[in-house]
């Protein structure tokens, strides 16, 4: 299981989610950006320092830029959302939870489980290299999906921004928006579905398989979480809105050509 290595990945990503000790929220936010940021490079330089990229050196480098170029696309948006949208600044202090101070004996348990689900996120690409694997087909593949995931989720929250700024007063409906209510998180689920696959042909023992199994479970959970969360407060503000209802009621809420419109009750 390279319980050592594992170790060293996730206090590198416990260090770079502390973030979250400012505000609940920034756990799994920007901080989750920096984290998986900081475990693909920390897999890029241990492979390195223990010699495990012969003949794949560029693979791991690849992987380590694909896991860089989402902490830092998701870190990034966030953070000129929150500084310069005054909108979502008032939404986050009325109806965020997760904008609200926790006690510590409370935030501390927190920060360290999603520590341990970040260093699992990105134990794929360790179990790569740290497996002696070679074969480079199914990790470009999956690298291939997770770059459409990762461009899905940037132009689903650019399409969001810019249909917020002609209507402020609704959410998005179109483009992306039409085919799926939350495609940036259809993007996250296509992203961690690729790093997944990237690592099928090297997973070895139980103790891999369940590591990178639960914690594709986990990602996919979250996202569907964070859509009923999300589909709770448009709710609460656009209930009576007609044109949202027509829209929620025939739009899936994030899997493409799946009926499945709502994660909530109507009342």
């Amino acid at each position: 299981m390279f319980w050592n290595l594992l170790l060293i990945i996730c206090i590198v990503c416990a260090i770079l989610s502390s973030v979250g000790f400012i505000k609940y929220v920034y756990f799994l936010s920007i901080g989750y950006g920096f984290a998986i940021a900081g475990g693909g490079l920390t897999i890029l330089v241990l492979a390195l320092k223990n010699g495990w990229t012969d003949g794949v050196l560029w693979l791991a480098i690849l992987q380590a830029v694909l896991f860089v170029a989402y902490g830092a696309r998701l870190s990034g948006f966030l953070l000129v959302r929150e500084f310069k949208s005054a909108g979502f600044q008032k939404a986050a202090q009325t109806e965020i939870e997760g904008f609200k101070k926790l006690p510590i004996f409370v935030s501390t348990p927190i920060w360290l489980c999603v520590a341990v689900l970040y260093t699992a996120q990105v134990s794929p690409m360790l179990y790569r290299y740290a497996n002696g694997s070679k074969d480079v087909t199914l990790p470009v593949i999956g690298i291939v999906i997770s770059v459409l995931g990762l461009l899905l989720e940037s132009l689903a929250d650019k399409q969001k921004s810019e249909q917020k700024k002609v209507n402020p007063k609704m959410v998005a409906t179109q483009g992306l928006y039409k085919i799926v209510r939350c495609p940036n998180y259809l993007g996250e689920i296509i992203f961690w579905t690729g790093v997944f696959i990237s690592g099928i042909t090297t997973y070895t023992g139980i103790g891999q398989w369940l590591m990178a199994i639960i914690a594709y479970v986990c990602i996919v959970y979250i996202m569907f979480n964070g859509a009923q969360r999300l589909e709770k407060r448009q709710m609460a503000r656009y209930g009576n809105d007609k044109e949202y209802n027509d829209y929620a009621d025939k739009t899936p809420i994030i899997i493409p050509f799946l009926p499945i419109y709502h994660l909530n009750k109507k009342a």
